[in-house]
């Protein structure tokens, strides 16, 4: 009776936590729901987001138009660009070919960019880090490139070593995000492996994860037709309409830095990110040790700690663990992933709206169940 008794009560016990668990999945959900309803309503979150913990999708949703022309509407399947998300990807096609002892992270920039030896002092790794001290091309190519032509990577490199600007730093003394240095590391990219930058992902990242909606778009430079892609908008308050920011003067820089790859043009989807999530869990594209150079923070040379690892931005917080982020921005799109690495939950956002915004502090708050006074 007493053995009865027990395994009564050890039943019990079970029950009651799966009837816990079970209830604050649905209370999650109910506040998700109506964060992400009432932002949708007042045209503030246009998008697909997908939250997973230890792999499982816990809360999927689409909201909003993925053509304003045709109306179709975003679906769980909708392939969107990335803007800086992109880094990531740079960053690891870089580790690949460091594993393949194709380069050493610390060689000099102008070992493989000879074009650029007024650079001498400059790493692969300062590049990853942010360190390097280059300053942003976009407002240099904004003063000097004939934009009615679509510039590459290629042309970056050129202006750079005509113009020679001087750096901001002197490398790994500072920290300072650079769009610079990821359209320099694709390059790099391309040199060592003899691929296009756009195949060298394919071969070596999207086609073994089987990210199947995953690939390089420049869709000015080499425009082609895609199922189900999510065109970026800008909404116009006078016109009160929402336009592709082609078709708006202060965003053309969409067209005539088409051609650029590395620090963006990755496009995919949020069903693909989490293939992608999963495989940075394992050695499926590279080792336990790299993945430990990825996710962690450059030391300056003075000792302190950068704010950045190989694509990813990596917080020790209090609240919530051990956090790699990064966000994206460009006309029309906004994107976010988030990893915690202690807790293994996943968030992952992606919108194609420029009027929206990114709520990812209560996103967060909701999945951790932290109430905010």
């Amino acid at each position: 009776m007493k053995k009865l008794f027990n395994n009564l009560k050890v039943q019990f016990v079970i029950l009651f936590l799966i009837i816990a668990n079970v209830s604050f999945a649905q209370s999650s959900i109910y506040k998700l729901d109506k964060l992400l309803d009432s932002l949708f309503l007042l045209q503030k979150f246009n998008g697909n987001i997908l939250i997973a913990e230890k792999g499982d999708i816990v809360y999927q949703r689409s909201y909003g138009i993925a053509n304003e022309i045709t109306k179709e509407k975003l679906t769980q399947e909708s392939i969107f660009e990335l803007a800086s998300c992109s880094k990531q990807f740079t960053a690891m096609g870089i580790i690949i070919l460091k594993e393949k002892g194709k380069l050493n992270l610390d060689d000099k920039i102008s070992k493989y960019l000879p074009e650029l030896s007024e650079y001498k002092e400059i790493s692969i790794k300062n590049l990853l880090h942010h360190t390097g001290g280059l300053p942003d091309y976009m407002p240099i190519m904004d003063t000097v490139w004939d934009k009615s032509k679509i510039a590459t990577n290629i042309d970056i490199i050129n202006i750079f070593s005509k113009h020679k600007p001087k750096v901001l730093f002197e490398p790994n003394s500072k920290h300072e995000y650079s769009n610079t240095g990821y359209a320099l590391l694709a390059t790099i990219i391309e040199r060592v492996s003899g691929q296009t930058y756009a195949d060298f992902l394919k071969e070596h990242i999207f086609k073994p994860l089987k990210m199947k909606n995953s690939f390089v778009y420049n869709r000015r430079f080499s425009p082609k037709k895609i199922k189900n892609y999510a065109f970026g908008y800008l909404f116009i308050k006078s016109q009160n309409k929402y336009i592709l920011p082609d078709d708006y003067e202060k965003t053309k820089m969409v067209y005539w830095l088409d051609g650029v790859v590395g620090d963006g043009t990755v496009n995919s989807n949020v069903i693909d990110l989490l293939k992608w999530d999963r495989a940075l869990y394992s050695t499926k594209l590279v080792s336990t040790e790299s993945l430990q150079d990825i996710f962690t923070n450059g030391k300056l040379n003075d000792g302190s700690i950068g704010k950045h690892g190989f694509g990813w931005r990596i917080l020790d917080t209090k609240e919530f663990g051990r956090i790699a982020k990064h966000s994206g921005g460009w006309p029309g799109y906004m994107t976010y992933i988030e990893r915690n690495m202690d807790t293994d939950k996943t968030i992952i956002i992606l919108q194609n709206h420029n009027n929206v915004i990114m709520p990812t502090d209560e996103i967060r708050d909701i999945l951790y169940s932290i109430e905010k006074k």
